[in-house]
């Protein structure tokens, strides 16, 4: 179960508390006796490998690295 902590605290402590975050605690903030927040470690992004999400196209083109055909021009904003 999560420390709990009230909001003047977390305040004055907030560097040790994200560092101890930042090993795996997590901490609830309360305003009187009443929870308001909770401070957790931040998962990392997970990115999609190209083709894995449904309706975006994973497939790049033979030539993709190739410079533009004469004429190409970009689209307009």
């Amino acid at each position: 179960m999560a420390d709990s902590v009230p909001i003047s605290e977390a305040k004055a402590r907030l560097t040790e508390l994200i560092r101890r975050v930042e090993g795996g605690e997590e901490f609830v903030i309360r305003r009187g006796p009443v929870p308001v927040a909770r401070l957790i470690r931040e998962r990392s992004p997970r990115i999609a490998p190209p083709g894995s999400v449904p309706g975006i196209g994973g497939h790049l083109a033979d030539d993709f690295d190739q410079p533009p055909e004469p004429g190409f021009t970009e689209p307009a904003e």
